[in-house]
């Protein structure tokens, strides 16, 4: 299967078990949890980041990434359970 199977060029966000995800979910989490984890981001920055990969979660979790790829880094891991637990 292919991307463009899944979600088409025309096409900017799919309906998954209720959750909609937008093209660039997955690009968007890489950007912002490297932004998260280098020690050399601004507070301020590190925070939005932060933010920004919270609102992603449902999306990724609907798209099962995080069933089938381990987040290896040990805080994002970390950060990542906290945040599933406390839903």
């Amino acid at each position: 299967m292919r991307a463009n199977d899944i979600l088409p060029d025309e096409q900017s966000t799919l309906n998954l078990d209720g959750v909609t995800i937008r093209k660039g979910s997955v690009g968007a989490f890489l950007v912002n949890a490297r932004l998260w984890l280098d020690p050399a981001t601004p507070e301020p920055q590190r925070r939005e980041a932060e933010r920004d990969l919270a609102e992603l979660l449902p999306a990724l979790e609907a798209l099962g990434l995080f069933d089938i790829l381990q987040v290896r880094q040990p805080s994002l891991r970390q950060w990542l359970d906290d945040q599933r637990e406390g839903r």
